[in-house]
């Protein structure tokens, strides 16, 4: 959904869902979490973010979007790893892209948990609601 002008945290919501969902179908075995290299989820999710909205000003979302894409999960929540280092089978990591706009006082991360697979992706955290109305039916229980 494009933004042409700040009205409120729901757009911001659809645009990192759909940033989310880009990076999500892009993970396989060979492609990175870094945000500098060339085969990066992070800049699917980063140019996806950055052509499907725009702040107050008319400006591209891409400039809040200010924390990595992804991180490995194993013993820690946070394991040690290279992000330039292509992911293989067997890996696990999040995909959790976000927008913090600190003048309009919204910021939305969404995050899910990954393993990659031989030909893509297994949504470990799958069984958790993601579309607004789930989210909020989810809530009203």
């Amino acid at each position: 959904m494009a933004r042409n002008s700040a009205s409120g945290s729901g757009e911001i919501y659809d645009v990192v869902l759909g940033a989310q969902r880009a990076a999500i179908a892009a993970v396989k075995p060979g492609v990175t979490i870094a945000k500098t290299s060339p085969n990066s989820l992070y800049k699917i999710a980063y140019d996806y973010i950055n052509t499907h909205g725009k702040d107050l000003h008319g400006e591209p979302l891409g400039k809040y979007f200010t924390h990595g894409l992804s991180h490995h999960v194993g013993l820690e929540v946070h394991d040690a790893s290279d992000t330039n280092a292509p992911l293989e089978a067997g890996m696990v990591i999040t995909i959790e892209p976000g927008v913090y706009i600190p003048e309009e006082r919204i910021g939305v991360r969404i995050e899910d948990v990954l393993l990659v697979t031989e030909n893509g992706a297994k949504v470990l955290s799958g069984a958790l609601p993601t579309e607004p109305e789930e989210i909020e039916r989810a809530i009203a229980r």
